[in-house]
């Protein structure tokens, strides 16, 4: 048997129709926007890039997700350079303990103390699900289950931490501008060079995944002007997933949550690779005495996986795989590939429907950018150079014209940006 005849037996096929997928991708885009029921979300951020007016100013940046709390001032100069002082970073609020709502924002406001009354904005990005308000509040959907605060879904984050602010004495209090991480990557991009654009988009594929685009103004949309749009493009649940992907969801503390995220994001991708493993140990893919080993083993990150994939060198695999052998080595290794090869295969379908959905680039010299960042991205075995490749199949012949960005955006600079647009 051969790997290919295994993995497609189990439904995970190498050759996905990327076009018709990507064409699934915008009917749910068109069907969130028109405000029916989608997978994605399509959350309205009311921001327009192209109103953005540099000038002289120090705006306090916070970026909350995960486990991780970091929070800085910064400082624009009148040419648009920025610069960073008073960095900062401790744990999220609620991940060593639950916090009840009043104890969650006291903890911000004692994280970002040190600002007091020294700016006009708070520029946030709040990497969890939310649902953006006109006045560029966040009213919270949901935590992840990392952080343990559940008075404060449903609450307007930003409302609620100016109110704790003026708890703890400050008397000079910012506007607080709520933002996800893919709203902030695409603001990165609009500031990253000179160059003129049509549109642009921000990309995250990371430990999670997400996209943001710009989406023109539409009437059938109830949209009445030009704004970035985060589709929550984890949530895309018309793929058909494969034995494996089945497993792995019933596995995961949140069955049947995020189904596009937990085929290909950095979180989920080493667990995956672990199932399709032990599923071809079980069925004599392997050698009998690497088979035991791998029923034995109970964990497998992506970057391990990178690492077996990027550092195949004459038993180097051993490091991570003791008792395989050569033969063992190039059933796993075209596994692996298999799998990092679909993550790049879905990643380029999420772009490729931002690109078409944005009604852009269609002048040469007035691309799209598009803005990146993630680590699983950017550095995992290929799947920067097949990312392109499948983009341009996939918009082959629709003179689209786009520019993927060549280094991570920086999220922080892309959410203070925020504080300069209408």
């Amino acid at each position: 048997m051969t790997v290919k005849e295994f993995l497609e037996r189990h439904g995970f096929y190498t050759d996905l129709d990327l076009s018709a997928l990507t064409k699934d991708f915008n009917k749910d885009m068109d069907k969130g926007l028109s405000g029916n029921k989608s997978f994605q979300d399509m959350i309205r951020t009311y921001i327009d890039p192209t109103e953005i007016t540099m000038k002289e100013k120090s705006v306090i940046v916070i970026d909350a997700g995960g486990t991780n709390f970091r929070s800085s001032l910064a400082t624009f100069a009148k040419d648009g350079s920025l610069s960073l002082s008073q960095f900062e970073k401790t744990r999220m609020p609620g991940t060593e303990g639950e916090l009840s709502k009043k104890e969650f924002f006291a903890q911000i406001a004692r994280n970002i103390e040190r600002f007091k009354d020294s700016c006009d904005e708070i520029c946030f990005c709040f990497s969890y699900a939310m649902t953006i308000t006109e006045d560029r509040d966040g009213i919270l959907d949901n935590f992840s289950k990392e952080v343990k605060a559940p008075e404060v879904v449903g609450s307007h984050i930003g409302a609620e931490l100016k109110k704790t602010l003026k708890e703890c004495g400050w008397t000079k209090i910012p506007e607080v501008i709520l933002l996800n991480d893919t709203a902030s990557a695409l603001l990165a991009g609009t500031g990253s060079t000179t160059k003129k654009y049509s549109s642009y988009i921000g990309f995250i594929l990371g430990t999670g995944l997400n996209a943001a685009y710009v989406q023109p103004a539409k009437s059938e949309y109830n949209l009445n002007k030009k704004q970035i749009i985060v589709c929550e493009s984890a949530k895309f649940g018309g793929f058909k997933n494969s034995d494996f992907d089945i497993i792995l969801d019933e596995k995961s503390v949140a069955p049947g949550v995020a189904p596009y995220e937990k085929l290909c994001s950095g979180a989920y991708l080493g667990p995956l690779a672990l199932e399709v493993i032990q599923m071809g140990a079980k069925e004599d893919l392997f050698s009998k005495e690497f088979a035991a080993e791998l029923s034995e083993r109970k964990s497998l990150t992506l970057i391990e996986v990178n690492e077996f994939l990027t550092e195949s060198k004459e038993n180097s695999y051993k490091k991570i795989f003791e008792k395989a052998t050569n033969d063992d080595y190039k059933i796993l290794f075209e596994i692996f590939d298999s799998l990092v090869n679909r993550m790049a295969q879905l990643a380029a379908i999420i772009l490729a429907a931002c690109i078409i959905q944005t009604e852009a680039g269609t002048k040469a010299d007035e691309p799209i950018c598009v803005a990146c960042n993630g680590t699983s991205f950017f550095r995992t075995y290929k799947v920067i150079e097949r990312t392109k490749a499948y983009l341009a199949k996939i918009l082959e012949g629709k003179n689209l014209h786009y520019e993927l960005l060549p280094e991570e955006v920086d999220i922080t600079r892309g959410t203070a940006l925020a504080a300069f647009s209408a």
